[in-house]
């Protein structure tokens, strides 16, 4: 093929692929207000400019779920002025699209309306800084949905079970298959995988003969226990997954070697906090499938704001300072105004001929004080650097090297006040701390009657709601569902019966049937108390032991009668909403005294010790992280075809739920090679199985 029809032929889908663009973030901001704007108006000019086919966002398109005025009007004034024209629309839509785009009055791709003019359409799955509030269920998306600049898609209305819709596409002989599901809370969403409650629906006829493209925007780093999606979760009949919400730019395919299908994370296109992921430079994907081969270009954003962060560690620097050296702290300040200057030197040769990229870079320097010496006056120091940072509030960041946790060997003699502590620093629950301490026991002290997840529940109850009976009644109702167990199955011997009693226990474990034992047992702990004729505690009332082993437990507290969600908590992924499992120690003080506490953890963690013990750990998975650094743009190619305008037809579609085997071949082949930028498809296609 010569070049000409390789790059812009009629069986060619071109997609610019960008993620997480958080228009609005820091827009009071003197120096920083526009960066998002800037970047977003970047990205649509190189759209025009390589004259994609459509545009992909996977999520958090805007930073606030509900945008200001200025916000909006800015990003509607630049999705008309670049996305409306009239080139040709060269591909046809052939699902159901009353199905695809059901959140909007107007159940059709925007450039089929008669009354629109669509040069490029935008489809976008919105992520968790925009994602759908209130009793209509509406955000951002769908009132620029209504206006007719963008496709939302991927919108999930039932919270017991999801399906998953394709957007069935075809440009000469090419099927694409666009997948899409907006952010859902991860620990909610994990369940449904493990309920198998998420379908995702294919056509019934020529299944080998499309391109999978599913979009997501979840945690996909584990943050807890279920707080991400495993991408073994995902269904591997998908070719290719555009992964949404992280931050960090790994827009070069890596192939999942489990799941068999390749995954992309275009990451930020501005840096929202100063972190290591936030530095890595910032691409957007141009994307090419034809037929069931793919190719991934990618284009560096250049009015990106440089970010450098560098960590110092002040006990390396022995043979210059020590705590106890004199005018120790100017001798600090030397050495962090050195560093800081390097890094600004860094960003000026790095900003050589990129008249685009803004002038004051960010700068981050973290200081790590551990081994007896004191952080030192930071606004003072910022000072030095007035109009060459951008960032002058939080150049320096001092922290101290945490110290390594004991493993807990000992069943007997846990010192729960360190582990208490610990886990307080790093941000978990209760239930969480129950299931970190039999991971880290030996096997002689594992659950074989009861889960962790049950286990941390009833500590839960005791310790938030002082419900005294909980641990017990969880005990007696698992005794007594197990001997039942036992006993119908017929099981005699010893060895038999402990086999017996560990499958059981695994069945159940991360499904409907362990939470509704769990709330079974726990109502139960509550009867018992009403019939002795005890009053409910509402220990938010009183004060809070001055033990320090206690104030780990005793997160900050929230004013009575603010509800299950308080402002401001709408973070990367860390959502929750009233139907979620509310976290210990958030609402409430504690009032039992910690030795009372230690002996009632203790007691519990030791009553199922000397029964079997747990199968082996959980199945990690590895995940293989390739960064492509060939930042070439890719030549303008003009098509001539002109624009089909069929009516929407529907399709049949047999269902697969999630973590089912496909049976079909796969024969996507991804060509990350770049020497040969004129032929993107070289080359035979690579088998998957």
């Amino acid at each position: 093929m010569s070049s000409d029809t390789t790059l812009d032929d009629d069986d060619t889908f071109k997609i610019l692929i960008a993620t997480d663009i958080h228009l609005g973030y820091l827009e009071k901001d003197a120096i920083r207000g526009n960066d998002s704007f800037t970047t977003l108006e970047e990205i649509l000019k190189c759209a025009k400019t390589n004259q994609v086919d459509f545009i992909l966002l996977g999520g958090d398109l805007f930073h606030e779920n509900k945008p200001s005025r200025r916000c909006l009007h800015s990003c509607i004034t630049m999705l008309r002025r670049y996305c409306m024209g009239d080139k040709p629309i060269n591909f046809n839509i052939l699902s159901d699209q009353t199905v695809n785009f059901n959140t909007t009055q107007f159940p059709w791709v925007n450039y089929q309306d008669e009354n629109l003019n669509i040069s490029i359409p935008v489809f976008s799955i919105h992520g968790n800084h925009d994602d759908p509030t209130g009793a209509e269920g509406l955000c951002a998306l769908d009132l620029i949905s209504a206006s007719g600049l963008v496709n939302h898609f991927g919108h999930s209305h039932s919270v017991e079970k999801i399906e998953i819709s394709p957007i069935l596409m075809q440009k000469g002989i090419t099927k694409l298959a666009l997948f899409g599901l907006g952010s859902i809370p991860d620990e909610r969403l994990y369940r449904m995988f493990v309920n198998n409650q998420v379908t995702m629906l294919r056509p019934k006829e020529d299944q080998d003969e499309w391109f999978n493209l599913f979009t997501i925007h979840q945690n996909r780093s584990k943050h807890g226990p279920t707080n991400y999606i495993p991408e073994q979760f995902l269904d591997d009949f998908i070719d290719l997954v555009v992964w949404g919400h992280e931050h960090e730019c790994l827009i070069a395919p890596t192939r999942n070697e489990q799941q068999l299908f390749y995954v992309t994370q275009p990451g930020s296109s501005v840096a929202t906090s100063l972190s290591p992921g936030e530095a890595i430079k910032k691409h957007v994907g141009l994307l090419r499938v034809k037929g069931r081969k793919m190719n991934m270009q990618k284009i560096p954003l250049k009015t990106v704001r440089q970010f450098f962060i560098q960590d110092v560690v002040l006990a390396d620097y022995q043979d210059i300072f020590t705590p106890e050296t004199p005018q120790v702290t100017k001798k600090m300040e030397d050495l962090c105004y050195a560093k800081v200057t390097e890094m600004l030197e860094q960003a000026e040769r790095e900003r050589l001929g990129c008249p685009l990229t803004p002038e004051k870079p960010l700068i981050r320097l973290r200081v790590d004080y551990s081994g007896g010496f004191e952080p030192f006056n930071t606004s003072r120091f910022s000072q030095k650097f007035v109009d060459r940072v951008a960032n002058l509030k939080d150049v320096i960041h001092f922290l101290r090297h945490r110290e390594q946790r004991e493993d807990n060997k000992d069943e007997v003699n846990v010192d729960y006040g360190k582990l208490l502590k610990t886990t307080a620093v790093e941000g978990l629950r209760v239930e969480d701390l129950v299931k970190q301490y039999f991971e880290a026991t030996e096997q002689n002290v594992q659950l074989s009657l009861l889960t962790e997840h049950g286990m941390g529940k009833a500590i839960q109850e005791f310790v938030d709601k002082d419900e005294k009976d909980a641990i017990e009644e969880l005990i007696t109702y698992q005794l007594e569902k197990t001997q039942l167990h036992l006993q119908a199955r017929g099981v005699t011997t010893e060895q038999d019966i402990d086999l017996e009693i560990q499958r059981f226990r695994d069945s159940k474990k991360n499904t409907t049937e362990e939470e509704n034992e769990i709330k079974e047992a726990i109502n139960r702990a509550k009867a018992h108390r009403l019939e002795r004729g005890d009053e409910p505690v509402d220990i938010g009332d009183l004060a809070m032991e001055s033990d320090e082993d206690m104030a780990p437990l005793a997160a900050p507290t929230r004013g009575r009668g603010r509800g299950a969600r308080g402002r401001g908590s709408r973070g990367r992924g860390r959502g929750a909403t009233a139907s979620e499992p509310k976290p210990a120690g958030r609402s409430r003080s504690q009032k039992s005294s910690t030795a009372t506490q230690s002996r009632s953890i203790m007691q519990a963690f030791q009553a199922p010790s000397q029964r079997s013990t747990r199968p082996g750990a959980n199945n990690s998975y590895a995940e293989e992280m390739t960064i492509d650094d060939s930042d070439e743009d890719i030549p303008a190619m003009k098509t001539t075809r002109p624009p089909p305008r069929p009516a929407s037809s529907s399709s049949s579609f047999t269902k697969f739920s999630s973590q089912s085997q496909s049976q079909s071949t796969k024969g996507v082949a991804f060509d990350d090679s770049d020497d040969d930028e004129d032929n993107p498809f070289k080359g035979p296609s690579r088998s998957r199985r």
